[in-house]
């Protein structure tokens, strides 16, 4: 037995756990005995609800309902990052077990609840999978599996239940075919093999589409937002091959066409900082040329950049967009990587940023160039596909253009980046060292302002279709 049935009546019933109405593989998922459980669902469609409520019914379970056998249970909830574990469980965890049900305070600074029940739930970051060592676990659950390392399952956690036969969930959206996409083959390919003769397999999936929880205007609103293997992905919980160019929705005859350029109006830099070649990109957001369907959509008009093929530095690409665009009478917002460089001129003038400070308000004055800099870089994934989302989403809709007499080498970036064959969508910086920069400066800019992972919500928050 690996927990009890869902919604089983004790005393931990509170305001915080609620009656659920549940989807058919929801609720088989949420009574499932099968050791290991694999389930690549779509965003903000429950799969972690229900996980936390496995875990959590677990750990006040009698040995004939499902829980422990050993007087310690030792239980866990785990993400890719300590900061996105604690975010994601740490708040739900305190509510779902309220005083009365625990054995002391909760560890604020290690993240662990006590029960009264003698079990312990553990909030922990994969981002050090040895985290997950030295302690014999009777269960948890791995969230957002997909970004955690692939190692993580193999090499550290596994082991760490061999002792009390410790089950697992391993929850969360795909991302391309990697380590995530194995193990949820491996889990379909048993229960094909062990169901049909009446056994529990050991391992088992479960999956279902976003559109099955959310209300049909999220789900619109999604489609607007992202692109069409972006949206399948994300909302449909599907393994995608991300296989040749990264920016597979660029067309030249699509996306290129004479662009405007307004004086007065908000005017985008982004920066990726490199010494050969050194890179910037200009943008203007704009009514987009219709290209013959009599509609001009509002979108990100790509009208200027910077290619400085050798020799470069912050400082020699600051002076060509004040020598491009130094007359702009209006505000410069200004995207990029948060590192700031770690080559060429910071080395000996400072960071970059502080170097493009110094340029461009020493030119256009400190009040009309703001910073827009992230306090952690994004994931590379997620900048490509807010970038794919812009250029055409699931609504066959174009948000960007580039105007190719003012920005050709963003034109060849685009038509030219490829990803890693064999990965998870990773863009291949090695083949062509000239390749992927200007788009990456973009990409820091799509994702802050577009982002792919926006919150949709869920059709209620007590009863699920």
């Amino acid at each position: 037995m690996t927990g009890p049935r869902p919604e089983q009546k004790s005393d931990l019933h509170n305001e915080r756990m609620y009656a659920l109405r549940y989807h058919p593989i929801q609720y088989l998922y949420s009574i499932s005995q099968s050791r290991f459980r694999v389930v690549p669902a779509g965003r903000r469609s429950g799969k972690t609800e229900i996980a936390k409520r496995r875990l959590v019914r677990t750990a006040f379970s009698t040995p004939q309902n499902g829980g422990s056998s050993f007087p310690d249970p030792m239980y866990f909830f785990a993400a890719p990052t300590r900061d996105q574990a604690k975010r994601i469980y740490w708040k739900d965890l305190k509510l779902m077990v309220p005083a009365r049900n625990r054995s002391a305070p909760p560890s604020e600074s290690r993240l662990i609840m006590f029960c009264k029940t003698g079990a312990e739930i553990h909030v922990l970051g994969m981002d050090k999978p040895e985290r997950v060592e030295g302690t014999p676990w009777d269960g948890g659950v791995l969230d957002e599996y997909g970004n955690m390392k692939k190692q993580t399952w193999p090499e550290h956690v596994r082991p760490a239940l061999a002792d009390r036969l410790g089950w697992c969930d391993i929850i969360g959206v795909p991302e391309g075919r990697n380590h995530y996409y194995d193990l949820y083959k491996k889990a379909q390919t048993q229960a094909m093999r062990e169901e049909p003769l009446g056994n529990v397999p050991q391992w088992n999936s479960y999956h279902w589409f976003s559109a099955d929880i959310l209300p049909a205007s999220e789900i619109e609103a999604a489609k607007e937002d992202l692109d069409e293997l972006t949206y399948q992905q994300e909302f449909e919980g599907s393994f995608i091959n991300f296989t040749g160019r990264a920016y597979y929705n660029f067309l030249e005859q699509t996306h290129c066409d004479r662009l405007l350029y307004n004086p007065a109006k908000d005017l985008i830099f982004t920066f990726d900082f490199n010494v050969a070649p050194g890179t910037a990109g200009v943008i203007q957001e704009q009514h987009l040329p219709s290209r013959g369907t009599g509609v001009r959509r509002w979108g990100s008009g790509i009208i200027g950049e910077v290619f400085i093929p050798r020799g470069s530095n912050t400082v020699r690409v600051c002076d060509k967009l004040i020598k491009d665009w130094g007359r702009h009478k209006g505000r410069i917002f200004c995207y990029g990587d948060q590192t700031g460089g770690a080559r060429g001129s910071a080395k000996i003038l400072g960071s970059d940023w502080q170097l493009i400070k110094e340029k461009l308000w020493s030119h256009f004055g400190a009040d009309r160039v703001l910073f827009r800099i992230p306090s952690k870089n994004p994931r590379e994934r997620d900048r490509v596909n807010s970038v794919n989302s812009r250029l055409l989403n699931t609504k066959n809709e174009i948000r960007m253009m580039v105007d190719p007499s003012a920005a050709p080498k963003i034109v060849k970036d685009f038509e030219g980046t490829v990803v890693i064959e064999g990965g998870s969508g990773e863009i291949d910086k090695t083949s062509n060292p000239e390749m992927s920069h200007l788009t990456d400066g973009i990409g820091y800019y799509t994702n802050r302002e577009y982002p792919v992972k926006k919150t949709y919500e869920p059709s209620g928050r007590k009863h699920w279709k």
